[in-house]
């Protein structure tokens, strides 16, 4: 299981990943943080970018900040 920490940034106009270090990564989305939209986006982002069952990539924390951690595994 691995554990990373993400930015996140939602109404952008488009959805982009940046690593800014080993655990830590910037994502921009589309999607508005409203009614889980960001977080659901957020997700289905995660799950492409490390070809892993959305299932298996959970928020730990931070669920309705723009900083959360999330894990993978």
């Amino acid at each position: 299981m691995r554990q990373i920490l993400v930015e996140a940034k939602p109404n952008s106009s488009k959805i982009k990943i940046e690593r800014i270090t080993g655990e830590v990564y910037k994502i921009h989305l589309t999607a508005p943080a409203v009614e889980g939209k960001a977080n659901k986006q957020l997700i289905e982002t995660l799950s492409g970018y490390f070809k892993v069952a959305k299932s298996l990539i959970s928020i730990k924390t931070g669920k309705s900040a723009k900083t959360k951690v999330v894990t993978i595994g």
